[in-house]
């Protein structure tokens, strides 16, 4: 994304900004198109007409925005000065409207249609009196979609400028306009946005969301118990009415319904205590282990990455935490002769985690292609831990992918979320788990994130510290064992 250029405004004070007095003759102007890049897609403006003023018999070109330090007084004063001629060339060299016609700079931010453009007076008004030097200390000012961009140089702790900022904002205007501090991609260079506050809300859905999710849960429930029935898995058509193999998928159903609860509470319990809405959980069903988990929008424009990294990163550390500890009860209880479920010890290089704790727990009974007695809940608790190890992932909108942008920001998050996609396309190859993964991130969870009102400040360490737990997690439930068993 490649920012415009700034430009002076024809309605601007051309001589007060640039200490110049004189007649009409001194000015004269021409037109040329502007275009934005992103994404390999062309913007186009429409042509706007820029004033070239000159002290002398050579040509300044003017070619910037910056607006003067001075009180809006001494400028007046200085526009009185310049003489009726200069007045009336402005009056008559009228700018025409920059208008971008697609692809806001912000994600998820609906284009403008009907709704109407920022005026000219509120412009100013947070140009002069909303940003200051105290905060924000504007230098140019870009066109945006329902909305106005304005680079500049931030003033002490970005948290705190921003609530200043925003404070002013809502003293001069009420709750008309949302206020945006993001980093430019491009230099990574503080940048403010302003845009209506229709354009951030997010439309209402076109079908109720609990009936969507009504759907999606009983598909999910049906996978899950298919899932913990063997025989329902052998023959799924022809003994839809035995219900006693569905009973046979129950118990270890109910499990990994409570591992998927307990991850779910963890990111209500979050958001509640920040004041923030999320939209209702939508279960993903999936044949290989029942469920992929689930996909939660994020209603609410989040004050900063700190808020967000607090939501993604409860789920995981909840919903991982219970299913550890019902893994480690099934490995210290372990089934009596004969009994419990019988696995191939292969099994056990699925997952880093699981076959160090199986190793730990079973000794010299685990070993290379022996046949092992195990807990049922054993098996339960490694498919819920599964669920809460691929939503971990950086990637996406997930959980992981969250975190990451949380952690790190928008650019790194941007670099990670190519590589994680990348790699899961490769162990594609090797497992259809992954496969079905990849595909689902891609067409519903790749994002972009929403952004945060706020994304220059990085969380705190105690924060910090509980995101990278939950990537690592993620790391040693998704990775092989790759040790030999005997």
């Amino acid at each position: 994304m490649v920012l415009l250029p700034p430009v002076i405004s024809a309605r601007s004070n051309a001589p007060a900004l640039l200490g110049v007095s004189g007649s009409a003759s001194l000015f004269r102007y021409r037109t040329r198109p502007f275009s934005l890049r992103k994404d390999n897609q062309s913007l186009h403006f429409r042509r706007e007409k820029v004033f070239h003023c000159s002290a002398s018999s050579e040509d300044d070109p003017v070619t910037g925005t910056e607006h003067s330090s001075r009180s809006q007084d001494d400028a007046e004063q200085s526009e009185n000065a310049s003489g009726s001629g200069v007045e009336n060339a402005t009056d008559e060299a009228v700018e025409e409207p920059l208008k971008i016609s697609s692809g806001p700079l912000l994600p998820g931010v609906k284009a403008s249609g009907d709704i109407g453009q920022i005026p000219r007076s509120v412009i100013e008004v947070l140009r002069d009196q909303v940003f200051g030097f105290d905060t924000f200390f504007v230098t140019a000012q870009e066109p945006y979609e329902g909305g106005i961009l304005f680079k500049g140089n931030l003033r002490g702790d970005p948290s705190k400028s921003y609530t200043k900022i925003n404070g002013r904002l809502q003293g001069k205007f009420g709750d008309q306009y949302r206020l945006f501090l993001l980093s430019n991609p491009e230099d990574e260079k503080p940048v403010a946005i302003v845009t209506l506050k229709e354009l951030v809300e997010p439309d209402p859905a076109t079908i109720p969301e609990w009936l969507a999710a009504s759907a999606f849960g009983l598909a999910s429930l049906y996978t899950i118990v298919l899932r913990n029935s063997p025989s329902l898995q052998l023959d799924p058509l022809s003994s839809m009415g035995n219900y006693q193999l569905l009973i046979e998928g129950i118990p270890g159903a109910v499990v990994t319904l409570a591992i998927l609860a307990a991850h779910e509470a963890g990111h209500i319990f979050a958001a509640k205590n920040m004041g923030a809405k999320l939209g209702v959980p939508y279960l993903v069903p999936s044949w290989q282990i029942g469920s992929f988990g689930s996909i939660t929008r994020i209603i609410s424009t989040l004050p900063n990455r700190q808020d967000l990294l607090k939501i993604a990163a409860a789920g995981p550390l909840i919903g991982t935490g219970l299913a550890i500890l019902l893994l480690l009860i099934g490995f210290a209880f372990p089934p009596s002769e004969g009994q419990g479920i019988i696995v191939n010890a292969t099994a056990f290089h699925d997952s880093l985690l699981v076959g160090t704790l199986g190793k730990l727990f079973m000794g010299d009974s685990l070993k290379e292609g022996a046949s092992v007695g195990i807990n049922p809940l054993v098996l339960w608790a490694w498919a819920g831990l599964l669920i809460n190890g691929i939503n971990s992932i950086p990637v996406g909108e997930l959980d992981g992918g969250r975190i990451s942008q949380a952690l790190w920001g928008r650019k790194v998050w941007s670099r990670v979320n190519g590589v994680t996609i990348a790699l899961l396309g490769f162990s594609a190859l090797f497992s259809d788990v992954s496969l079905y993964w990849v595909v689902l991130v891609i067409f519903l969870q790749r994002g972009p994130i929403t952004p945060q009102a706020e994304e220059i400040s990085s969380p705190n360490n105690e924060h910090a510290v509980a995101g990278v737990a939950v990537l690592l997690l993620s790391l040693l439930i998704c990775l092989p064992f790759p040790f030999p068993l005997s």
